[in-house]
């Protein structure tokens, strides 16, 4: 999903907030149209990686029985994010999207500035391994969302974030659109509606704008997403939210 961004309005460099708490579980119902094709996960917890705190992020998505006899979807997407320094270990995809596979892995090394990505050939059924260098303090496609949540974000601002995915490192932008109140789990609430110019494929294979809704406060839960997918459009709504300040209705 590429969008092209014509104007970079600033780089916002808004204070880091603690935006989550651990344990967070995020649960998703996938809509095509008024039908519910499936659901989806978004979880964080706290470890360690190499001595370092850090959160791990997983995320796992699926459709229905009904929709798996036309579109069958088993995504599993995990993250690698140390807690104190913002940057990215490990990010790995397992993709099953209709006929479409992937099975890539970026591993970073933010110290010495590389990292090593594979991505497996299901022909060959054997990983091919790149080692290339990465910018200063790059980001997943994961772990930027989160970082994202982490900044007081106000309408017209524009986030710029070093990412690397996919085997290509770029500067993605995430535009504050504008607020407004939608009905959520949490109530008849204010949120933010963003866009993130990302480049990669998660989740869904996306083919067009990919526009996220944000509670408008410290958390900046993620209540709805909306995006085109190669058989249509989708939405994503949160249905229930463990492990948050905000109360359900």
């Amino acid at each position: 999903m590429k969008t092209k961004v014509l104007i970079i309005a600033m780089l916002v460099l808004s204070p880091i907030l603690q935006a989550f708490q651990n344990d967070e579980k995020l649960s998703f119902d996938i809509k095509y149209g008024f039908i519910t094709a499936g659901h989806a996960s978004l979880e964080l917890h706290e470890t360690t990686y190499n001595g370092r705190p850090v959160w791990e992020i997983s995320s796992n998505a699926s459709t229905n029985s009904f929709f798996d006899n036309f579109y069958k979807v088993r995504d599993k997407i995990n993250s690698i994010w140390d807690k104190e320094r913002h940057v990215s270990y490990v990010f790995s995809k397992n993709l099953h999207e209709g006929k479409y596979k992937q099975k890539r892995t970026h591993t970073y090394y933010p110290n010495a500035g590389y990292t090593i990505y594979a991505k497996y050939s299901f022909k060959e059924k054997k990983f091919y391994e790149e080692k290339f260098t990465i910018p200063k303090n790059t980001q997943d496609i994961f772990s930027a969302f989160y970082y994202t949540r982490q900044h007081d974000l106000n309408v017209g601002d524009t986030l710029q974030i070093s990412v690397t995915t996919d085997g290509k490192s770029y500067n993605a932008l995430v535009c504050v659109l504008q607020r407004e109140k939608i009905k959520t789990i949490f109530g008849e609430i204010d949120c933010l509606k963003i866009q993130p110019d990302l480049i990669g494929e998660s989740i869904f294979k996306q083919s067009g704008n990919i526009y996220i809704w944000l509670t408008d406060d410290d958390e900046k839960i993620p209540v709805l997403l909306e995006s085109k997918v190669i058989f249509g459009s989708f939405k994503a709504v949160l249905v229930k939210a463990e492990n948050v300040k905000l109360q359900t209705k």
